[in-house]
């Protein structure tokens, strides 16, 4: 990339304590892959594709992450098993631990940005010790233009160093070799011992879940979103999955974003990132044709198995469960080219409920929707070991706890009452079992959640009756335009009632023992947004 060089008008990186560095400043896509097949670092597919391998760590590790405990942060952060704090010393020790360990070499520096609506752009300069490691920040961050880049003045730096393992963790209040940081006083993300690319993206999206509520009065949202015809916009929250990207991909409404998103006081939703991040386990073109296609040169795949014939295996989960691929959003035909809009109307909470007991579409009151959103709760298929058929009810608060700084009830009441003043509808959806749990029922056809979100879109279910799920408060439609009415009630697909009611119960039972850890800071109205009925509770005036 000839213009490279003239982009070095700041005083290179002595600043930050690495000395002695060969820098290669915001490097193209091309040369980036050429340098890293060059040094053996990954190898290219059939289509051109660079694929490589993250090393020991296929995955965040959400054990090693740490938050710096100073002024800024001691009395706002929600401290606890998600939220570990480290001194400023030790962080100050660990980051000359890292400069130390990058000075002499060869390394990647590239400056982007996060945050596409203008007023809340936030300028990031990442410095990486693998080529491959800055091609990732260059797809998944905002790529500023050349001029935007003449006089690039940081307000966050991202140093990643994966081949600096600590040799004494202890010592610096940490858990292991390796460890993700964040001081936001220094404005400053550490990513050491571990090459796993996602721990890059998600630094800055903790970093972004404080900063938005606390300054800038802007709701951080782990979900996906897209924008109709007509200007309206629709959010997708929900935890691997439950359909997030599937369901967010649609033919007939411009992508915004598949993952991070923020929700200003008036009214615009937009994008965090410039990229996607998008698990490619059991990848097809049928199923999944913008993200099959987006796989091509610019893109990353991590962790991937080769057929001989050199195309990937997307069926293998040797290496990993958690394969994946970034790609900077524009190999996506259909986005919104800004990356923002305005006027959300509809916010869908998915959930793969696989007990079968959630209906497969409800609509929300406001107290119901803060209270499914602090409980965050999806259901996980146990089919990965042997004899265990049970599913296990999962809880994330917010849909994103492990980056979420503050008290889930903060983002809780914000959603509240954001989705109040803009009168938005939300709606609980359950892509998960029907006519019985995992096992027994069925999985509820992508066809038939595709009408009702289409049916939602287009306000087709404004007018029609409901009925309210006597277990758990939710207001279910008994018409859906494209789906059999018999399935909106879930009781009615069982094949014996009491064995619903159960089951129900039982799940019942899990959302309120999750919830009692938030319900000290949370409002009544939030409280009565929860199930019905406990297992405590008698049912005699159902029989």
């Amino acid at each position: 990339m000839k213009q490279a060089s003239k982009f070095k008008t700041h005083t290179g990186l002595e600043r930050y304590g690495l000395k002695n560095v060969k820098v290669n400043w915001n490097l193209s896509p091309e040369k980036l892959q050429q340098i890293t097949v060059e040094k053996g670092m990954g190898k290219e597919t059939v289509n051109g594709t660079l694929a490589i391998n993250t090393g020991k760590f296929t995955g965040r590790s959400p054990q090693d992450r740490f938050l710096v405990k100073d002024d800024y942060t001691a009395n706002k952060v929600w401290w606890g098993k998600t939220n570990k704090p480290v001194s400023p010393k030790n962080f100050d020790e660990l980051k000359n631990e890292i400069t130390n360990y990058l000075s002499g070499k060869e390394i990647y520096a590239r400056d982007g940005f996060v945050c596409a609506e203008p007023e809340y752009r936030t300028k990031i300069r990442t410095v990486t010790e693998l080529p491959w490691s800055n091609l990732f920040v260059y797809n998944m961050f905002l790529r500023p233009s050349e001029k935007e880049l003449e006089n690039f003045e940081e307000d966050w730096l991202v140093l990643c160093a994966p081949g600096y393992v600590c040799p004494d963790p202890k010592a610096y209040g940490i858990r292991q070799g390796n460890f993700s940081i964040i001081n936001f006083t220094q404005k400053i993300a550490l990513v050491g011992g571990s090459a796993y690319t996602g721990e890059i993206k998600k630094g800055i999206f903790s970093a972004l879940n404080m900063i938005l509520p606390v300054e800038k009065n802007v709701l951080p949202m782990h979900c996906s979103a897209n924008v109709g015809k007509y200007g309206d916009t629709a959010i997708f929250f929900g935890l691997s999955g439950t359909g997030k990207t599937t369901l967010s991909a649609d033919p007939n409404r411009k992508l915004i974003g598949d993952d991070e998103h923020g929700w200003t006081e008036d009214n615009i939703i937009f994008n965090f990132e410039g990229g996607c991040y998008a698990k490619v386990i059991g990848l097809t073109e049928e199923k999944e044709p913008d993200i099959f296609r987006a796989v091509k040169p610019g893109a990353l795949l991590e962790n991937v198995i080769f057929k001989d014939n050199g195309e990937v295996d997307y069926e293998d989960s040797s290496i990993t469960q958690n394969t994946r691929v970034s790609y900077p959003i524009y190999h996506i035909d259909n986005i919104q080219e800004t990356l923002y809009a305005d006027h959300p109307k509809n916010i869908f909470f998915l959930t793969c409920d696989a007990f079968g007991v959630l209906p497969p579409v409800s609509k929300l009151t406001p107290g119901q929707a803060a209270y499914h959103f602090i409980s965050g709760y999806t259901a996980k298929v146990a089919g990965t070991e042997a004899g265990i058929t049970e599913p296990v009810p999962s809880f994330s608060a917010c849909f994103g706890e492990p980056f979420m700084p503050l008290h889930p009830t903060v983002y809780g009441e914000m959603l509240s009452k954001k989705m109040q003043e803009a009168s938005v509808n939300v709606w609980l959806i359950n892509t998960g079992w029907s006519s019985g749990p995992y096992g027994v029922g069925s999985r509820i056809k992508l066809k038939y959640t595709r009408s009702m979100i289409t049916a939602i879109l287009n306000g087709d279910l404004d007018n029609v009756d409901y009925e309210q799920n006597f277990i758990f408060g939710l207001f279910m439609p008994k018409y859906c335009p494209g789906v059999p009415s018999e399935i909106l009630d879930p009781m009615n697909t069982w094949l014996q009632k009491g064995a619903y009611i159960g089951k129900a119960i039982q799940l019942a039972h899990s959302f309120h023992l999750n919830f009692e850890k938030f319900a000290g800071q949370a409002s009544d109205q939030i409280i009565e947004g929860g199930p019905l009925i406990d297992e405590h509770h008698h049912l005699h005036e159902h029989f």
